[in-house]
């Protein structure tokens, strides 16, 4: 059936129309796109400043964390308190330090602007500083791309783009904030380990070299190597993980499957750790002897020290196969 001439005049009208309204939508985003960056000497400052004592970092995904500096160490007041990362809060102070503002996107920011360049609540990162009371740092950050870090600056309209920006060092989980350093000494000042477990109990002392026994009894063709290569794994001992919300029952540790403690020269200290259940894969649950009771994971290097049988400690026969020692022939 024929279409009348008057129904095509009219379709043609509104389609014309519908495209005007894109065409004048369009313009005016780009001309709000355009005057802004005609206007780019006025740029703000957006470097900041390491002359401040908190730092709350707001990330979309991960939530919120607050730092603080207490004395000369900066430590974590929210969602928990604990020591932080010393080289990680310096290392997002020195960026903040790098910032540039390179060019204005937009004169000013509405909401579909704020969506499209991750400057919404639910994509963004933003970072907030003070000195005391003082607001020094109030920035937020979202899409990163070929024109730089998009940013707004609080009291600001404007979107613009920024260079020297690194997001991994404002994005981090809130555990990664956290100091994992767990234990640190010199290995060569070692005196003594012991180690109790579900096999028995262990003890080496050092004289001119290390020697062992197990339950009592010295070691069958102990391997003294065995202790300096457990020593080495533990001297420089980080956290792996900080689970969250886990009681001593839900890990193992309110049955342990070990203990191990390193006791140093001339009482100058000794460094314990108590393992439990497994975590993940190789790594177990474990709390630090002396700690502020904070449930914690280790790999494997130094769990499996604690929780060993006494072969763990013998010498390798028989192309690899540890000898059968009272402990563990079979009936």
């Amino acid at each position: 059936m024929a279409i009348s001439r008057d129904k095509l005049i009219i379709g043609g009208v509104v389609v014309l129309g519908a495209l005007s309204a894109l065409v004048y939508s369009q313009a005016k985003k780009d001309e709000a796109l355009g005057s802004a960056a005609a206007k780019s000497a006025d740029l703000p400052d957006v470097k900041g400043t390491d002359d401040v004592d908190k730092l709350v970092i707001t990330n979309a995904d991960k939530g919120t964390v607050t730092l603080e500096k207490q004395g000369d160490k900066w430590v974590i007041t929210q969602p928990v308190t604990a020591a932080a990362n010393q080289g990680e809060v310096k290392g997002l102070l020195d960026n903040v330090k790098e910032l540039k503002a390179t060019e204005i996107l937009a004169a000013t920011a509405d909401d579909d602007l704020k969506k499209q360049y991750n400057l919404d609540d639910a994509h963004a990162i933003h970072l907030v500083a003070f000195k005391g009371t003082d607001k020094k740092i109030d920035d937020t950050f979202g899409k990163s791309g070929g024109r730089g870090e998009m940013m707004m600056v609080a009291g600001k309209p404007q979107i613009i783009a920024a260079s020297g920006f690194s997001s991994y060092v404002y994005g981090r989980e809130v555990a990664d904030w956290r100091d994992k350093e767990l234990i640190r000494f010199d290995d060569s000042n070692a005196a003594s380990v012991a180690i109790e477990n579900t096999h028995g109990k262990f003890s080496f002392t050092k004289g001119d070299k290390w020697a062992g026994t197990f339950n009592g009894a010295p070691i069958p063709n102990f391997d003294d190597s065995k202790v300096s290569e457990m020593l080495r794994a533990m001297k420089n001992l980080n956290v792996d993980t900080f689970p969250v919300g886990k009681s001593l029952s839900d890990t193992g540790l309110d049955k342990p499957l070990g203990t191990i403690s390193v006791s140093l020269k001339d009482n100058a200290g000794t460094y314990a750790l108590t393992v439990g259940g497994v975590s993940a894969g190789t790594s177990h649950y474990a709390l630090k002897d002396g700690g502020d009771g904070t449930i914690l994971t280790i790999g494997p290097a130094v769990s499996a020290w604690a929780i060993a049988e006494e072969t763990k400690f013998e010498k390798l026969t028989d192309a690899g196969a540890p000898p059968k020692t009272a402990s563990n022939k079979k009936p």
